[in-house]
Order: structure tokens, then sequence, then C-alpha cells
């Protein structure tokens, strides 16, 4: 029963995100001028907000999502800061625009499949491509699925995910110490 509570306290917590979330972009669409609906859910223990269009809606919702989702990364930075003002609590809240980071994520974990196919296929480590917090976060999951061990390298903008097949050691520590570091973001 104690579990049943706490779960449905950081459920009421993340819709408690989404809703701030949810007026933060409202007044921030108003303010642009611009046509979009907000959807809210909890995803993996993340609130999640969505700015969705329907068919032929407003085509300038695509300047939120920037170049390679510079902007997107950008906006889902300042609505975080804009929960946490409300809240007092660091959010790990997740924002997408018209579907762009769902559609990411299925490249990036397609990247990551490969990548484990060939680590399987040879032995040898596979290093991706540097890749921000998002990325490396949906390379860790799709690898620890298929039974691999992977982990963050490199600095800034540098780092990437080295995938191999795990030690005794790796088994233990990896997904502590990268679920710490990528959950930031």
């Amino acid at each position: 029963m104690n579990d049943e509570l706490d779960i449905e306290d950081v459920r009421a917590h993340l819709d408690e995100e989404g809703d701030f979330a949810a007026d933060y972009l409202e007044e921030l669409l108003d303010i642009a001028d611009l046509d979009g609906d907000i959807e809210i859910s909890v995803e993996a223990d993340r609130a999640a907000v969505g700015i969705v269009a329907e068919d032929g809606g407003d085509r300038r919702l695509k300047r939120l999502i920037g170049k390679r989702g510079e902007a997107l990364d950008a906006l889902q930075e300042l609505t975080r800061l804009a929960v946490q003002s409300q809240t007092g609590e660091r959010s790990r809240l997740m924002l997408d625009v018209l579907g762009y980071r769902e559609g990411h994520r299925k490249e990036i974990q397609e990247i990551a499949r490969e990548a484990i196919a060939k680590v399987l296929e040879t032995g040898d480590d596979v290093a991706l491509k540097p890749m921000n917090p998002f990325e490396r976060k949906v390379v860790h999951d799709v690898v620890a699925d298929a039974g691999l061990f992977s982990d963050s390298s490199g600095f800034g903008a540098g780092r990437h995910v080295v995938i191999s097949i795990p030690d005794e050691d790796d088994i233990e520590t990896s997904d502590l110490d990268d679920e710490a570091e990528d959950s930031e973001d």
C-alpha cells in the first residue's frame, strides 16, 4: 500500500510538471503567434509535453525544432527552468515538437542496433559518433535491452557511446554510472 501511495505521489508530481510546462508553452505560442496544441503525458518516469498541429497546421512550428533539434533542446531547457521556478525542483521533462524527437529516437535506435550487430559479429568494441545526452540515453537503453555493455566516453561536444560485450565488472557498474550521468538531460 505504501508503494502504491509513492507511485501516486510521483505521478501527481509529474502531472503537475506537465501542467506547468503546458502553461509556459501556451503563453510562448501566444506571444509568438503560433498555432499548436499541447499534449501532456508521463513517459519513463518523466513528464512529457508535445506541441502538435493538425494536418496542415502552422508550419512555422518547425522553427521551434531548428537545425538538428538545437532550438528544441534550448526550448526544452527553458521549459525545464520554468517548471523548476514553479516546483523548486529540477525537472527532467521531455519536450517534443511535431513528433521530431520520436522520429529522431527511431533513427538513433536503428544506429544502435546496427552497432550492436557489428559488436556481436566481430567481438570488437564499437564507438559511435558524438551524441547529445538524449541520443546517448536512447543508445544506452537499446544496448541494455540487447544484453550488451555501453559507456559514455569523451567530454562536451565529443561525448559518445562505446558499445562492447560485457565483462563481469561491467554488468555491475555501467548502468548506474551512465543512468545518473545521462538522466540529467
